[in-house]
């Protein structure tokens, strides 16, 4: 057969004459291409981790229908599997009051009358929901497709290491020409592939290659003109397209998010799109006439009744989403009852007890034990809950480099500038500053030359062998830090290369704004935190990072919304601002009075190991400085018995003397062998928006995110608006990365990370040496070889504020009211000394048994 694209216009259906394709206006084509490629979300670098929910440009539906499409779309699942739910119902997770009250919420399962019988009667069986076929599907046929790749999985495989190459930047020596766009690359590779024919079972593929599309715009004319599918299903079919390179197409709609917040436009996304549907223009060719007939009446048989059948899965799954809200109660139960007899759930707490320190954490789930700790150490400390970047939209670049990197969520783009200064303890500026930073510069750029001297000897060709020998002694020390762990604590990755008598010198902060727009920023802050009043004389403000090594996905360890940095830089420049005299002295004219006693100290939160460490100490005045060995001193304790109930998770000793348990957590995060050295943020199924008498002393287990508010102080409802629309969505971005990792680890999580491979320096990882670029967390960050760690639970947003502020905020923000009214979040209130939910613009009480 030979069937070029200009002469394939008519085929024939079954029983009924052969029908001439009418060719479809172009901006119809436009219009279901882009709305394919705007259902993906976006999949950060590994050097900028951000957890996201995979489902984020799907939310606009309810979360029943969009488990219907990605099952008939994708073979993906979005409900915890059945087995998972009949464990829990086995051990009493789920308990009979759980089922009872999720079959009383959900319409869907009243209107079909599902009795808690039959629901636990389904937990037995599978739900059988099968995959619509695409083009390529129903062509690969032949009697020999089980002793190869199947197409799909070879396609997949192609498409995936062209991607590797087209996109790196980093990792290769030697890099390809990408001036004329990813699907030229595409195509222009193929065309010198040798191999891919042999894996596809057909050899003399190459030949075949004068019908592939000349240009992205011919691939999708192509697609939608020939395939003969009706009009309503072209999006849906180019979905799925999408999803069988479902990681290369996220991390192309993470390059159209970049570029977007630039006010630019990027093409690759469409190109990959392209690239997929080209796949089945050269496929044709391989077949004859009838294998081609009988191959188009077959999809369209399938994709005529797509409506129907994501209609009838939807139906079918509603007794997945049943058990989703049963597991979710379970948890609930639990954290309404504690909330509702918290010391402080009924009435504001005195203030009578003298505060003498405030520590301002990020609302991290591994902030809450250390907090509870650090309150029953010292009931003298006041700690606060804030969002992690501290209210500073910055990007950061490090002293004597180019290496600008965003600091603040995803969603923002950053809008102020942080560089290193080397600043010495009792000096301002000057002549001696001046020489000091050039001096910094300069020897770290000479050590940066040196290194690339030494990555270039190591990589390229003619002297790998020779500079090995040569240089064979610190490989084997390199070698030995493998074998044998130190204990040495967390090291800053933005000081290598520069001299360690510059390092404790080295500062970050904002750049380039005059006093004025200093003292806007530092009221925004402390009004958003809380501390625009009774402030005590020290107050600490704690990032946190993580500690690993040996780990592609570490940054997703570190904070899971900025970017994948640590709090480091932005607690240090929030402190030197508010330290600032000038800065203080505007803040008179705004009605914020800071004593002259009250210091601000940056910290940063170790949650591998749970230490805290300081920075800038030597900057502090001397009766700061007591002040923050009197708090290190808490700082030692509270850590103590945090580590101690994290221990067992970890399978170590929780009652191992105390330095030698912290020496074993300093062991796991140096060990380059270790998987787990550390929970992430696994188990978290909360946000509580409240003051902190609201949970004060109540142990959560380390799975709320905790941010402090009061309605009080919020007379506009600003900082509320704030939260809900900032916060918010970035947590839910977190707890659906972990839902979507741990009920489909295979599509949406990353996999065993022992075979992890980076790709291109540092764009994702493969499992192995192909396959589609994996997004989300590996296996080894949600199970602990036995069983899950993780709960699938959706979160559970729980706020303290007047019901009219909340459903202002839902009814002016679209994205805040498609989570909420589409089920992707459950929203509580306290009201009083009870909880109410919301349900469709009521809210009724919070009753589970």
């Amino acid at each position: 057969m030979n069937t070029s694209l200009e002469t394939l216009t008519c085929f024939e259906f079954p029983n009924a004459e052969t029908a001439v394709v009418k060719a479809p206006p172009l901006e119809e084509i436009e219009a279901a291409c882009e709305q394919a490629c705007q259902s993906i979300a976006p999949a950060w670098p590994l050097d900028r981790a951000i957890a996201v929910n995979p489902h984020w440009c799907r939310i606009g539906r309810p979360v029943r229908e969009v488990a219907a499409r990605m099952a008939v779309l994708g073979d993906i699942r979005v409900f915890p599997s059945r087995s998972y739910v009949q464990q829990a119902w086995r051990e009493g997770r789920i308990k009979p009051q759980d089922l009872h009250y999720a079959l009383s919420v959900l319409p869907a399962a009243q209107a079909q009358a599902l009795s808690a019988a039959q629901c636990i009667d389904a937990l037995s069986t599978t739900a059988n929901v099968s995959r619509l076929p695409l083009l390529i599907d129903v062509l690969d046929n032949d009697l020999a497709r089980h002793t190869r790749l199947s197409w799909r999985q070879a396609i997949t495989h192609q498409v995936s290491q062209t991607c590797a190459s087209y996109f790196d930047e980093n990792q290769a020596d030697w890099q390809p020409a990408r001036g004329a766009g990813l699907y030229a690359f595409w195509r222009d590779t193929l065309t010198h592939d040798h191999g891919i024919g042999v894996l596809m079972g057909v050899p003399d593929l190459g030949k075949w290659l004068n019908a592939l599309p000349a240009t992205r715009q011919d691939a999708e004319r192509w697609a939608l003109q020939r395939l003969g599918l009706p009009e309503p299903a072209w999006a849906d079919y180019l979905e799925a397209v999408l999803l069988t390179v479902n990681g290369w197409a996220s991390w192309c709609a993470y390059l159209g998010w970049q570029a977007g917040q630039e006010g630019r436009t990027d093409p690759h996304l469409r190109d990959l799109l392209a690239i997929r549907l080209a796949w089945g223009a050269i496929l044709l060719e391989c077949k004859d006439e009838s294998v081609t007939r009988t191959a188009f009446n077959a999809l369209q048989a399938h994709w005529r009744h797509a409506a129907e059948r994501l209609t009838q899965v939807q139906e079918m799954l509603v007794v997945d989403e049943v058990w989703q809200v049963a597991l979710e109660a379970g948890y609930q139960r639990q954290l309404a009852g504690k909330l509702t007899i918290a010391p402080g759930a009924g009435s504001v707490v005195s203030a009578a007890q003298a505060v003498e320190v405030q520590a301002a954490f990020c609302i991290d789930v591994r902030s809450e034990p250390l907090r509870r700790a650090l309150e029953a150490v010292w009931p003298a400390i006041q700690t606060i809950g804030f969002a992690g970047f501290f209210g500073l939209p910055v990007a950061y670049t490090p002293l004597a480099t180019t290496a600008r990197r965003p600091q603040l969520p995803g969603l923002l783009a950053p809008t102020i500038e942080v560089t290193d200064n080397i600043r010495i303890a009792g000096t301002d500026s000057g002549t001696n500053q001046t020489e000091l930073n050039n001096a910094a510069r300069h020897a770290r750029q000479r050590r940066f030359a040196w290194t690339e001297q030494w990555r270039s000897a190591s990589r390229w060709p003619t002297s790998a062998f020779s500079f090995v020998e040569a240089a064979g002694v610190g490989y084997v020390s390199k070698l030995a830090h493998w074998l044998k762990p130190t204990t040495r604590a967390r090291m800053s990755d933005d000081l290598a290369g520069l001299p360690p008598r510059y390092r404790p010198m080295c500062r970050p902060g904002l750049t380039g704004m005059d006093i004025d727009a200093k003292v806007a920023l530092a009221v925004r802050v402390l009004h958003a935190m809380g501390l625009d009043r009774q402030l005590a004389p020290l107050v600490l403000l704690v990032g946190h990072g993580s500690q690993s090594n040996n780990n592609a996905q570490a940054a997703a360890l570190d904070c899971g919304a900025c970017c994948g940095q640590t709090g480091e830089v932005n607690a240090r420049a929030l402190a030197q601002l508010l330290n600032e005299p000038a800065v203080r002295h505007g803040l008179l004219s705004s009605g914020v009075n800071i004593p002259a006693k009250t210091a601000f100290v940056a910290a940063l939160h170790n949650t591998t190991t749970d230490e805290i460490e300081g920075f800038d100490l030597d900057l502090l005045t001397p009766d700061a400085r007591v002040r923050w060995e009197q708090v290190e001193t808490a700082f030692t304790r509270a850590g103590d018995q945090v580590r101690r109930e994290r221990a067992p998770s970890l399978g170590l000793n929780p009652r191992a003397v105390q330095d030698d348990l912290l020496t074993q957590l300093r062991r796991r995060a140096n060990d380059g062998a270790q998987t787990r050295p550390e929970w992430g943020l696994a188990g978290n199924a909360a946000f509580i928006i409240a003051p902190r008498h609201r949970s004060h002393g109540v142990v959560l287990d380390g799975r709320s995110f905790l941010h402090d508010y009061d309605a009080d102080q919020d007379v506009d409802g600003s900082v509320l608006e704030l939260l809900m629309t900032a916060p918010m969505l970035v947590t839910h971005w977190i707890n659906w990365q972990y839902h979507a990792s741990s009920c489909d680890p295979v599509h949406l999580g990353s996999g065993n990370k022992v075979l992890h491979n980076v790709v291109g320096g540092h764009i994702g990882v493969f499992e192995g040496n192909g396959g589609d670029l994996r997004i989300g967390l590996s296996k080894q960050s949600l199970h602990d070889g036995g069983r899950w760690v993780h709960e699938p639970l959706r979160f559970t947003v729980i706020i303290d504020a007047p019901s009219q502020a909340i459903e202002r905020v839902i009814q002016q923000h679209a994205v805040v009211r498609q989570l909420i009214d589409n089920g992707w979040m459950h929203l509580w209130r306290f009201d009083a000394a009870r909880l109410t939910r919301y349900d469709n613009g009521r809210w009724e009480p919070v009753g589970m048994g």
